[in-house]
């Protein structure tokens, strides 16, 4: 009975009708409705293992936030800031990804998950890079899952040892993951356009392209550090937190 019970589920995820189910199922299980099952019982334990780590709010949107970022990397189309072909130092072009400035936010977010989870952090980290393999391109997710595995290493370790406020300390391991998880994510993003559509190599890592996403990136730290200071400021925030 439990398995017929199942088949009919996965069997209406698979044929409904009601186009805002049909999309709902194409998103949770990245195009594959017929996974829909195993991909809501691999969720449900995902964020029940957050619940019982202690993770909340922050930490969900963390969970959430990585694997969406990865999967837009490889559906939403990059926008050219200059167009290729220039001569001199724009030969290679400077391309922006629409969700850079979102991409930066991911290392305050995570300080905030820290805030929550203290070290338990790291678990929930590995939980969101596992959870790209299956949202991504595989290579994408590859490159994103080591660029974090470093530059959220250089931020944990920073937000973790150093003595800072609160607010310097968004800043600064903002500013030393940044550069670290662009170097590694543009090889990979670059590497996957070679693979994909047989693009030159140096189509994504260049020096205007790196510099334009780590400034990206930056744009989200710094305003959540100003917001942060000035509640610092006013003492509604204390500045030694975790």
């Amino acid at each position: 009975m439990q398995g017929v019970r199942v088949a009919r589920i996965t069997h209406f995820a698979a044929v409904s009708e009601n186009p805002v189910i049909n999309q709902i199922v194409s998103i949770l299980t990245n195009g594959h409705g017929e996974q829909i099952l195993p991909a809501l019982v691999a969720l449900a334990l995902t964020f029940t293992s957050i619940w019982m780590l202690k993770g909340r709010f922050w930490a969900f949107i963390y969970v959430a936030l990585i694997p969406f970022l990865n999967w837009s990397f490889g559906v939403i189309p990059e926008f050219q800031v200059v167009e290729p072909g220039h001569a001199g130092l724009f030969s290679s072009g400077v391309s922006l990804h629409p969700m850079t400035v979102v991409t930066g936010m991911v290392f305050v977010v995570r300080d905030f998950v820290q805030r929550e989870m203290h070290h338990r952090v790291l678990v929930v980290m590995a939980m969101a890079v596992a959870w790209s393999f299956y949202y991504a391109w595989p290579v994408i997710a590859l490159a994103s899952g080591v660029a974090f595995a470093i530059s959220e290493g250089v931020d944990w370790l920073l937000f973790t040892f150093t003595k800072y406020r609160l607010s310097t300390r968004i800043l600064l391991s903002s500013a030393l993951a940044a550069p670290v998880d662009t170097t590694v994510f543009l090889y990979g993003a670059d590497l996957a356009k070679q693979i994909e559509f047989g693009a030159d190599p140096g189509n994504s890592l260049h020096v205007w392209n790196w510099i334009v996403f780590v400034i990206g990136k930056m744009i989200g730290a710094v305003v959540v550090s100003a917001i942060i200071r000035r509640r610092e400021d006013l003492g509604l925030t204390n500045p030694a937190e975790l």
